[in-house]
């Protein structure tokens, strides 16, 4: 194994050592290993009879050990140098380093590869494939240079279907790698939106590969949509179909290797050919091969070739190469007759493989697969038979130590790579694997019979679909628990620090498996930590407080609000949705936000939308609000298909609105209906929807992203707006506000939603001056985590490092004067809230937004079928009496909506409303 070491431990550092360097280490590492193979044999020589024989015997073996590992890492050195000395020669480089345009003749060397979308500012980055590739030729007007340099090439979609060995030609402009010792020399960003522009077709090899992938696809289509998506990548590793959330449930709960093809597939489609390897040799072997007589080195050879067609179809992926590699090693094993041991098999297998391809001993995925083989063929076989001295059942024992010793060895490379610890993958684990096996065999049919029988491929990927949804569902119930995953630090520190904490543990689990209390007291605090029961979690951490009334979630650049309908209710309304889906998704499942009657989007911008599927993940929305200004068109569009996939109705704010929800109502101040302000129309930040709220006695004005005009725009539509407790700052608190509207609002307290190092320098040193100058406490979801406003003037800032931090402010008096000091609606139904949001209409008084603006007919009322879970929140169809009044309401069931009104006393006659909802 140590040879194997140095020659993986010396790639890694070559690559990106200066070349002289490397030519001088190797050198000095040949000679000392000749000095230690003279010593070696002298030693052997030495006393060939005498009673210290057998100890110079072990000396010189000693020596020549450590002269294997020295030769190896001079092998691993030196091939690691001349595989990065491709990245340096040639005119590339210094082109990407003056970012020059070129063109460029390349070879495709691997499938594309959609890249990640993220969201950059207010919008979300173009769709494109990532495309690695050989350039082959640089073409110049009057020139072609021949070269051979690894390049990346990012491409269009359109360049999504290219095989590998396709011949293509690219034009556009050159940049250097983002970071040192990559093992690409130039990235080219290819220009225009065509398809590419193929000067050679791909190799018969591949096409015939192709169409075994794709007839996988085609007999999947019919699953179900887990099924479909996740079987191809549980068969060959093809996740061209796996939608965000299911990636992202695999990754939370470390399911990643099911995707990512490796020995265990392969095993399963070896042991189906040659039985248990430990019988292969033997006359009662398994297998097809031994039921069909085949000779043992003929069997040998078909491994050796299924080894081969698994690589080909599956790609050359890193984990797909070692599990190639050690099956082919252990066939030859086979074949030759010779001692079967499988640590060795591993050893030789990275050996070849660091040679063969250097850039593998700085791959962190090969480095995974070959921590989790190591740990199933040293870690688990112990592990397995200390529980099975405890009483455990073999098979389970088995299973446990496996799943155990892979988790243990691999969580340390994880954690530096994702900054998280996942609580919940040894069970999941445990619940998937019995999965693979039947997914696998069932799925390699279906692939192997499509291009023949396409209606038998079908009745393979059916019966294969199966264990593909159950492990679907693994993932997704495991990464729903609310403590699935433990945040920690992502750095070679932390890594080092979880690997002491991972030894610590496997030390202590030693002395507790004498004492089945401990054991028990221990496997229940685990179960508590990735349940968390709300009551616990608030109590231990503080968080959320109690009686919160308002949350502003810390998703990053961007905003996420949640406002709560009453306290632990567990429903809510929220406005706008973040960046990224799973930053809200968790935020709301900390505030234990399980109903979410209507979702407010102020407007499209990325960062206030992107986020939509986290709050559509597991709970019951009603509709979704919005900016009757659909700018940018293709972040509308995005909200539109993703409501119509959760079957969520979409409906336009209306300016003078007026809605309640248990004790929490609001009423909608901007924008105005299109084509009638100018502000408006100055762009999407403009469209903001702006809220005044009003709950548990506070006063809440929620103003998105408005730039200064239409500020100016909404205190001349509202000159009348109050003084308010609590104020959400526009645009992560920028430089353009308006200073006129912050003093009229004189806020208690400024919340800004902002992303921690942000290159915009959000927020401006000069807002945070003045709203400290209005005497308001300014409090930063970068600096703080999320934050939460009580309904008792307590304002509770969530830190990264765990503790909390809590400010008390003395409530301000509030008059009952023509600024709405009190309560907007004094008379109201009170409904059960889980059965949807009231939607209170008042016709303003006045022209709500300019002198223009015409009067607007009441909000289309949500869509809610009485006696129906249509939208996800049931609605039945039941008698309402109203708090303050005895006059009584039902459910109209002659017509989908009924007129109904609430009358109050003549103090509070301006609130009476008529409410075209199933509900008052």
């Amino acid at each position: 194994m140590f040879p194997a070491l140095g020659a993986w431990g010396a790639a890694a550092l070559a690559l990106t050592a200066d070349g002289g360097t490397v030519a001088a280490a190797c050198g000095a590492a040949l000679l000392a290993a000749g000095l230690l193979i003279v010593l070696a044999r002298r030693a052997r020589r030495g006393r060939p009879e005498t009673s210290g024989a057998a100890g110079a015997s072990a000396r010189a073996g000693a020596l020549v050990a450590v002269a294997a590992v020295l030769l190896c890492a001079v092998a691993g050195a030196a091939a690691a140098a001349f595989a990065a000395a491709d990245t340096r020669r040639g005119p590339l480089p210094e082109l990407a380093r003056r970012y020059g345009q070129a063109t460029l003749e390349v070879t495709v060397t691997a499938d594309p590869r959609p890249a990640r979308p993220h969201v950059r500012g207010s919008a979300r980055t173009s769709p494109a494939v990532v495309v690695e590739a050989e350039a082959v030729e640089v073409v110049a007007p009057h020139a072609v240079t021949a070269v051979r340099t690894p390049v990346l090439l990012i491409a269009p979609p359109s360049w999504s279907e290219l095989l590998p060995s396709t011949r293509l030609r690219a034009g556009g402009r050159l940049a250097p790698p983002s970071r040192d010792g990559d093992r690409f020399a130039a990235v080219l960003r290819v220009d225009g939106h065509g398809p590419p522009r193929i000067t050679a077709p791909p190799s018969a090899v591949q096409r015939a590969a192709a169409r075994l992938r794709a007839g996988l696809r085609d007999a999947s289509e019919g699953l179900a949509p887990d099924a479909r998506a996740l079987l191809p990548g549980l068969v060959a590793g093809d996740t061209s179909r796996v939608p965000p959330d299911l990636d992202e449930a695999f990754r939370a709960t470390d399911l990643t290797h099911l995707l990512a093809v490796s020995g265990g597939n392969l095993t399963v489609l070896l042991v189906l050919l040659i039985g248990p390897p430990h019988l292969a040799a033997r006359a009662e072997r398994r297998g097809l091969a031994g039921r069909l007589g085949v000779p043992l080195r003929l069997t040998a050879l078909l491994g050796g070739a299924l080894a081969i067609a698994f690589v080909v179809v599956c790609r050359p992926e890193p984990s797909v190469l070692r599990a190639a590699a050690c099956g082919l090693v252990t066939l030859l094993a086979i074949g030759s007759g010779r001692r079967r041991s499988l640590l060795p098999a591993l050893a030789a297998a990275v050996l070849l493989l660091v040679l063969y391809d250097p850039w593998l001993a700085r791959s962190y995925g090969f480095l995974l697969s070959v921590l989790a083989t190591g740990a199933l063929l040293t870690l688990a076989p112990r592990w397995s038979e200390a529980l099975r001295r405890r009483g455990l059942a073999p098979r389970v024992a088995e299973a446990l130590a496996a799943a155990g010793a892979a988790q243990a060895v691999c969580a340390p490379v994880i954690v530096v790579l994702a900054a998280r610890v996942s609580l919940v993958a040894i069970p999941c684990n445990l619940l998937a694997e019995p999965a693979v096996a039947p997914a696998t065999v069932l799925g390699f049919a279906a692939l192997a019979t499509a291009p023949v029988a396409a209606p038998l491929a079908r009745c393979f990927a059916w019966l294969a679909g199966w264990p593909a949804s159950w492990t679907a569902t693994v993932a997704r119930t495991g990464a729903e628990l609310p403590g699935a995953e433990l945040g920690w630090p992502g750095s070679w520190q932390g890594g080092l620090l979880l690997a002491l904490a991972v030894a610590a543990a496997a030390l202590a689990a030693r002395r507790l498996l004498h004492h089945p209390w401990m054991c028990g007291a221990c496997a229940l605090l685990l179960l508590l930590a990735v349940v968390r029961p709300a009551p616990l979690t608030r109590i231990v951490t503080g968080w959320p407080p109690p009686g919160w009334r308002m949350a502003a979630c810390d998703v990053g650049q961007g905003d996420a609000l949640v406002l709560a309908a009453s306290p632990g209710s567990g429903t809510a309304l929220v406005v706008d949705a973040g960046p990224e889906p799973r930053a809200v998704d968790h935020c709301l499942r900390e505030l234990g936000v399980e109903t979410v009657p209507l979702l407010v989007l102020t407007h499209y911008h990325a960062d206030h939308v992107d986020g939509l599927p986290g709050v559509l993940r597991g709970r019951a929305v009603g509709a979704i609000e919005t900016t009757p200004y659909a700018q940018p068109p293709g972040q509308a569009a995005f909200v539109r298909r993703e409501a119509e996939r959760a079957r969520v109705p979409v409906v336009e704010a209306v300016p003078g609105e007026r809605r309640h929800l248990g004790e929490l109502s609001w009423e909608v101040l901007w924008p105005p209906p299109a084509g009638t302000s100018v502000a408006a129309e100055d762009g999407p930040n403009d469209a903001s929807v702006t809220l005044l709220v009003r709950t548990g006695g506070l006063t809440l004005l929620l103003l998105g992203d408005l730039e200064p005009p239409a500020q100016q725009a909404l205190s001349e539509a509202h000159p009348d707006l109050p003084p308010v407790d609590v104020l959400k700052v526009a645009h992560h608190g920028s430089a353009h506000q308006d200073a006129r509207l912050l003093r009229a609002l004189h806020p208690r307290l400024a919340l800004i939603s902002v992303g921690v190092g942000n290159p915009y320098g959000h927020p401006a040193a000069r807002t945070v001056a003045a709203l400290r100058a209005q005497g308001a406490v300014v409090l930063r979801t970068d600096t703080g985590g999320s934050l939460a406003v009580t309904g008792d003037g307590t304002a509770v800032t969530a830190l990264a490092a765990g503790h909390r931090r809590t400010r008390r402010h003395r409530r301000r008096a509030r008059s009952k004067g023509a600024g709405g000091g009190g309560r907007r609606t004094a008379a109201r139904c009170r409904d059960h809230l889980g059965c949807g949001i009231n939607e209170p209409w008042t016709q303003p008084s006045s022209t709500p937004t300019s002198a223009a603006s015409t009067p607007r007919a009441p909000p289309v009322p949500m869509p809610r079928h009485c006696a129906s879970c249509s939208s996800g929140i049931c609605w039945p169809c039941r008698s309402r009496i109203c708090r303050y009044t005895s006059e009584r309401r039902s459910c109209s069931t002659a017509g989908r909506w009924s007129t109904r009104s609430c009358s109050a006393s003549a103090a509070d006659s301006a609130s009476n409303s008529t409410a075209p909802s199933p509900s008052c």
